[in-house]
């Protein structure tokens, strides 16, 4: 006589489901990209945050600045008509872009072009690199 603890113990089918889960989060085509994409880069006068939102205006979206934070908030109104296909995403998304200098507030640009939304935030005049001279003794 054998007795099956199969049905008892179906740990394998869950060790098997865990790792086949694992391999798909780290696969490039199934690891999630937050929306919209966006990059972010500095020099030694502004940090610059660039967002894709094509076929966004301006009315779409807001732009928030608060003491530490660069906060971008919109919503992709969803198209009318029958859809075979559909990968660009829909709905409201926020963005929150950490600041890791103090920027001068008054001089903060924004443009939207061809799809691209520019965000310039210039460095403020205390966080700026100086060069310090060294004088002989």
């Amino acid at each position: 006589m054998m007795l099956d603890f199969n049905t008892l113990y179906p740990y394998s089918g869950r060790w098997d489901r865990l790792f086949d889960d694992l391999i798909k989060s780290t696969a490039p085509e199934y690891r999630r990209m937050a929306y919209p994409p966006l990059n972010i880069s500095e020099d030694e006068q502004a940090l610059h945050v660039r967002c894709q939102v094509p076929g966004m205006s301006m009315d779409d979206l807001e732009l928030t600045l608060t003491d530490k934070s660069l906060v971008i908030k919109g919503e992709r109104r969803a198209e009318e008509g029958k859809f075979y296909r559909q990968e660009r995403p829909v709905g409201t998304f926020q963005r929150v872009v950490r600041l890791n200098v103090p920027v001068d507030r008054e001089k903060i640009k924004a443009t939207l072009r061809d799809g691209v939304l520019t965000v310039t935030l210039p460095r403020a005049e205390e966080a700026r690199p100086r060069r310090i001279s060294i004088e002989a003794s």
